[in-house]
């Protein structure tokens, strides 16, 4: 069983950026999906953004387009999500999820089994 540990998050001013990390240990990444998917208080988990770890091919919510930058470090075991520009809205606690099966649906969160504990970015006005 793969083990997901993000890390990377805390508190920034409007307009700031931070780079989120997510490690994966115990079993080695699989070649399908990874995806960061974000939760804010009362509000339900919503998708930002996912990467093909055999082609690299990435995917990205509006909400993320132009501003956020999902990449993949295949020796290290490790996925990123560069956030710049960021915004108030953005607060929320972001998690990171890994399919072991191909993906049909990057924005799903049904189709990734496993998470991490999720790491909190909070994004001051």
């Amino acid at each position: 069983q793969v083990q997901l540990v993000e890390s990377g998050g805390g508190l920034v001013q409007a307009g700031g950026s931070l780079r989120l990390s997510c490690a994966a240990s115990g079993r080695t990444f699989s070649r399908y999906g990874k995806a960061w998917f974000r939760q804010a208080p009362g509000n339900e988990r919503e998708f930002v953004a996912a990467i093909s770890w055999s082609s690299g091919t990435t995917y990205y919510a509006d909400s993320a387009k132009g501003r956020f930058t999902i990449s993949r470090d295949n020796a290290k075991n490790t996925v990123y999500l560069q956030m710049d520009s960021l915004k108030p809205e953005d607060t929320a606690v972001y998690y990171c999820a890994d399919s072991r099966n191909p993906v049909n649906r990057y924005n799903d969160y049904a189709e990734y089994e496993y998470w991490g504990q999720g790491t909190q970015v909070t994004v001051s006005s």
